[in-house]
């Protein structure tokens, strides 16, 4: 399967990294990963150049590792410092790296080519930041199923009422239309849901009483991260869209990691704008969102296993299908830029003749 290769992809938590070798797979590759003397990430491939030997079955000394097979040991950028009675070492007597940026509690890495390596390309919201909002990092959710099935579920609005009719969605919002547009390689798909019922999330966290108009706003950037822009306000407020703040709003983050062709790790997290000072809210929310997302995760791996089963015909597409066909669509576009870069120009040289 082909992989979006320049861009940056989340191989963990913060605090999944420490002294120790920590294994990953990301893109099919496999990469050892470990927090230097420095407190940075280090990322290297997973397999001694000698006899193949995963590097993360090796030991750490200092910030370098000796292979557990024959004691090959590479620092952190790769190179191959020490082979046991050789002194010559060989010029292909390496292994690859990856650039690793850390950030919000998140280690990001880079699977393509390092020297487009940029740490400004890394998604970023202004909340992350603003005392105003409080962070919490949740989990990390396996999911048996192709990264792209998992991306479109996270731009599709239309879902939400069916599959978590008690957490993040009510049959109030089954016959509201979405809206979908693109900006760049970010699709944005939208709904706003006047005087309803409030759903179970904010029925627990919104504290209200009565109707309430409340908004999804799924922007998802191509291709491997979502930001679900949801929340309530009271019904009489006729709050207009560039007021959100002034309602219960959370940022539900969800950051995509393609192991791959049937698999995936989604880590998800929250900002939110109300009990910022209570430091058991995270947790509880946690506990609304593993329900829902558990939800999702058997729509998904039905999904996968129904789509590996020969078929007799190819499935039919929606209107609400507007913001995934989009997304798919961004994705090859980037995936084609990688493996074919002359195409682009190619085709545009062509249609320029044609006028």
């Amino acid at each position: 399967m082909e992989y979006v290769r320049n861009t940056w992809y989340v191989a963990g938590w913060s605090r999944e990294f420490d002294r120790t070798l920590a294994r990953a797979t990301i893109l099919e590759e496999n990469v050892v990963l470990y927090r230097k003397n420095d407190g940075g990430v280090a990322a290297l491939e997973d397999r001694c150049p000698h006899r193949l030997m995963p590097l993360s079955k090796g030991k750490l000394k200092d910030d370098c590792i000796q292979c557990g097979y024959h004691g090959m040991t590479f620092d952190h950028d790769g190179s191959c410092v020490r082979i046991p009675g050789q002194e010559r070492i060989p010029e292909s007597a390496f292994v690859r790296t990856y650039p690793t940026h850390e950030r919000h509690g998140i280690v990001w890495i880079w699977m393509g080519d390092a020297d487009k390596a940029d740490p400004d390309l890394i998604f970023d919201l202004p909340q992350f930041t603003d005392p105003k909002w409080s962070m919490h990092h949740g989990d990390a959710l396996h999911l048996k199923s192709n990264y792209l099935n998992v991306a479109e579920n996270l731009c599709d609005p239309a879902h939400v009422s069916f599959v978590h009719p008690t957490t993040l969605g009510n049959a109030a919002s089954e016959n509201v239309p979405v809206t979908t547009e693109r900006a760049g390689d970010v699709v944005i798909t939208s709904r706003w849901i006047r005087d309803a019922p409030p759903i179970g999330f904010f029925q627990k966290f919104g504290g209200f009483s009565g109707n309430v108009d409340r908004w999804h706003y799924y922007y998802l950037h191509a291709p491997c991260v979502a930001a679900i822009d949801f929340g309530s306000s009271d019904a009489e407020l006729e709050l207009a869209e560039d007021r959100r703040d002034e309602g219960v709003r959370i940022f539900a983050l969800h950051f995509m990691t393609p192991v791959n062709a049937t698999y995936t790790i989604d880590r998800w997290m929250h900002l939110r704008n109300t009990a910022v000072e209570d430091e058991t809210a995270g947790a509880q929310m946690d506990e609304l969102f593993r329900v829902a997302f558990a939800e999702d995760k058997v729509i998904l791996e039905a999904i996968q296993e129904e789509e590996l089963r020969p078929r007799s015909r190819r499935p039919i597409r929606l209107a609400i299908d507007k913001g995934p066909n989009f997304y798919r669509w961004i994705v090859d576009k980037m995936i084609a830029a990688e493996t074919q870069p002359d195409a682009e120009t190619a085709g545009d040289a062509s249609q320029s003749a044609a006028q």
